[in-house]
């Protein structure tokens, strides 16, 4: 289940999150660990490859397999 804390937009974390702090040691431009609960969260979309590049590679390297994509401007019909 993706969790609510995400930014809106392609990249999300869901609720299978550890807080291993993988992502947000990876990618802090882009995740933060939640103030009370134990799970991390997308604040900042990335906007360039470089940063896309990053959030790529916390989703490689996450554990638990919690950092999704779905690109949004991929459409089907």
């Amino acid at each position: 289940m993706k969790l609510d804390e995400n930014a809106p937009g392609d990249f999300f974390v869901d609720s299978n999150c550890l807080s291993c702090a993988a992502c947000w040691k990876h990618a802090p431009g882009h995740f933060r660990s939640h103030d009370v609960e134990a799970y991390a969260y997308v604040y900042n979309q990335p906007k360039t490859k470089e940063e896309k590049d990053l959030c790529f590679k916390a989703l490689a390297i996450c554990p638990v397999q919690a950092i999704n994509f779905q690109n949004k401007s991929l459409k089907c019909d």
